[in-house]
């Protein structure tokens, strides 16, 4: 029986005011990323795609090898974290895509990134 690998990817966004100019359409958001191995085996994060779309529905695609200059190795039952960034020209919009791993067989395959939204928060007075 061959195991399919099983990942987890969890995404928490956050508006970063000291460095958006809103009055020059620029938005810039952080987000954090958990890959977590819950499968048996080690996988290799070694590329990523994105579709970032803003809140008037031009979309931008990233692709490249590894995430922040890396391409980490994660062993089963454990994780990897890091944080980045997109800029968007809109106070709205979303991010999606997949990571490209590897397994100890050298076999690749696709993990989904779902869908996420970045917003600058909303204050109700």
């Amino acid at each position: 029986m061959i195991e399919s690998p099983r990942v987890c990817v969890q995404v928490q966004s956050a508006y970063i005011e000291s460095q958006s100019a809103p009055n020059e359409e620029r938005y810039v958001f952080a987000y954090t990323i958990t890959i977590r191995n819950l499968g048996r085996n080690p996988v290799q994060l070694i590329g990523r795609y994105w579709l970032i779309t803003n809140g008037n529905g031009r979309e931008t695609e990233v692709q490249g090898e590894g995430v922040v200059g890396e391409q980490p190795l994660i062993e089963p039952g454990s994780e990897f974290q890091y944080t980045s960034g997109a800029i968007l020209e809109t106070p709205m919009g979303t991010m999606q895509g997949h990571y490209v791993m590897i397994d100890q067989q050298g076999e690749t395959f696709n993990v989904d990134i779902p869908v996420f939204r970045l917003a600058i928060p909303t204050h109700i007075h």
